[in-house]
């Protein structure tokens, strides 16, 4: 194929489903006899919106790939009712099917497409199509419970209201409008909801809000599990990587909300995918992106003209990646390194043999201070050190002032999100009573972080349950104290997310909070920090502390929770770093 093939292309195909559906489907192809390898990609917010996955599809339409776009069930053109997740197993397997079969098909099918559209490409895979040969998920997770839905047993406030009004809801009324309907009243609805979302992140209880209950019905369901029960362990991925058969181009960000999924699909699969070619076949590449930037380029943080999404060439990198997994074609990719990551800080991409580098050496930094720790201006140090006989820290949380979201792995904001992700100056959070920091001294030599990062906590609650934070920060010399990576537990899941176990008054507990995954360079003369506190909302909902079920917790049921962290010798509370020396 060359630039100047000419392509056919075929709108409105109709896909039928074992069950009667039809799906809605556009096809782009090269004028060519040839039987082609075909490049899918399934979304829920709309197939005429192009470019494909962020891609340039023309490029790979004349590169030698049948392209075809397909709308979810339930979604724009197709028939049927939009479950999310919930059907995206059985229709992708059948659209696979149906694809592999078509006169200008080879019976080779590749899958594309970011965030939900990396649901569609797990799910079916996950029942081993066997025309299903590769896929390319871009910022999306391994499970729908703990990463999507909720994250440490929180519920992920922020995104799924955000996200099930403006990019599910709001998109199908304007796109029935336009079909003729009349939606006025609802539109605007929706939109009053949307401009006015801080309302709605403060609405107590969270279930049962009539807006979500007409036209996002998918929310209360999600609610009624707060459990990892079998709701979820039916839908996940992560539950499938030794029946899945296919390699994978894992493309996520280190400020995305999905990345320790991305980081679980790439080291699953390539521990347990279902064959020698799925396992050798993994690939990730991160960068300094959060789910709505790749381009590197925050309002506080700026990480060089590299740094980008679009400075990869994703186009050629997603080409070559299926020439040799689709086509067979031996271009080298092979014999690369199968992790390409940047670490912030140094601001420099480095190419990795494995991930976690095999020679991060997770350290220890104790949590450490013989005064209280609240705030930045506060006694809290960290050290390589243990403690001693230290007396701990106390904060009063109380879910009617939670400590807000500030930057970090969010999509609180969809349309904005650009404003409200990524690194941010934290000392605005740092200055509240019901903020702990754990400081080191300012750093003699650079410390890299490579890996997955963990908080080891003892604590005990005045509540039966509540909820504790952890936040890795770097400190620069001038006092910016700039956010990498955070995390959350529900103590009632400390030991289960799908066995919630209540706290029992004075009784000391550990808790592992995953702070998540990154890639870091702590420069000489910084220091490195752990924030230690209750809530970041709206990203999480608030934990109203009752022990009871939080989404039927009205405003009048909220407890405020005295909690304490303990660090001594007999519980040495720590932060787990994954160091890696440079020579």
């Amino acid at each position: 194929m060359t630039a100047t093939t000419r392509l056919i292309i075929e709108r409105n195909v109709r896909v039928r489903m074992s069950d009667g559906v039809e799906l809605a489907a556009d096809v782009f192809r090269p004028d060519t006899t040839e039987r082609l390898p075909v490049l899918l990609e399934r979304t829920p917010y709309d197939r005429g919106l192009v470019p494909v996955a962020g891609l340039n599809w023309i490029a790979l339409a004349e590169a030698g790939y049948a392209i075809v776009v397909q709308d979810c069930r339930g979604r724009f053109g197709s028939g049927g009712t939009f479950r999310p997740f919930l059907d995206e197993a059985r229709d992708g397997a059948e659209t696979i099917g149906w694809a592999a079969s078509q006169p200008w098909s080879n019976g080779v099918v590749g899958m594309i497409g970011g965030s939900y559209v990396g649901a569609t490409q797990w799910l079916p895979a996950g029942s081993a199509p066997r025309a299903l040969r590769a896929i390319a998920p871009y910022v999306t997770s391994s499970d729908y419970h703990e990463g999507w839905v909720y994250q440490g047993g929180a519920f992920q406030l922020g995104f799924s209201l955000r996200w099930s009004l403006e990019s599910l809801a709001l998109p199908a009324l304007l796109a029935r409008q336009a079909a003729g309907e009349s939606l006025d009243a609802e539109i605007a609805e929706l939109y009053e909801a949307i401009d006015h979302i801080a309302l709605l992140y403060r609405h107590r209880p969270l279930r049962g809000i009539p807006l979500m209950d007409r036209f996002a019905p998918w929310y209360d369901e999600w609610l009624r599990h707060p459990e990892r029960d079998a709701f979820w362990t039916n839908l996940s991925p992560q539950e499938r990587y030794p029946a899945t058969a296919v390699p994978a181009l894992h493309i996520g960000g280190w400020y995305d909300i999905f990345i320790d999924g991305t980081i679980r699909n790439y080291a699953g699969m390539r521990a347990t995918g279902a064959d020698e070619r799925a396992r050798r076949g993994q690939r990730l590449l991160v960068g300094p992106w959060s789910h709505a930037v790749n381009d590197g380029l925050f309002p506080e943080r700026r990480y060089g003209t590299l740094s980008g999404l679009g400075a990869q060439d994703p186009t050629t990198l997603h080409r070559r990646f299926f020439d040799h997994e689709l086509k067979g074609i031996d271009n080298g990719w092979q014999h690369e390194a199968p992790a390409q990551v940047f670490v912030m800080g140094a601001n420099e991409w480095h190419a990795e043999a494995a991930w976690p580098p095999v020679d991060a050496e997770v350290r220890a930094f104790y949590l450490r201070g013989d005064r209280p720790a609240n705030t930045a201006s506060g006694a809290g140090h960290l050290s390589l050190e243990p403690p001693g006989h230290e007396p701990g820290d106390v904060f009063l949380y109380d879910p009617r002032d939670p400590v807000p979201t500030m930057g970090g792995a969010t999509l609180n904001q969809v349309g904005t999100a650009g404003w409200n992700s990524g690194p941010w100056d934290q000392r605005g959070v740092e200055s509240r009573q019901d903020v702990l920091c754990y400081t080191t001294e300012p750093l003699a030599r650079s410390v890299e972080v490579a890996g997955s990062v963990e908080a080891v906590l003892f604590v005990t609650s005045s509540a039966r349950d509540t909820d504790f934070t952890a936040k890795l920060v770097d400190v620069h010399p001038d006092g910016r104290a700039e956010n990498i990576a955070d995390g959350i537990v529900r103590a009632r899941y400390r030991e289960s997310l799908a066995t919630p176990k209540l706290l029992e008054s004075g009784r000391v507990v550990e808790l592992r909070i995953l702070v998540g995954a990154t890639a870091a360079c702590f420069r000489v003369g910084h220091r490195i920090r752990l924030d230690v506190s209750s809530s970041n909302f709206p990203r999480f909902d608030a934990n109203t502390n009752t022990g009871g079920v939080i989404a039927d917790d009205g405003p009048e049921a909220i407890v405020p929770a005295l909690n304490r962290v303990f660090h001594d010798s007999t519980h040495p509370s720590r932060l787990l770093l994954p160091v890696v020396e440079r020579a």
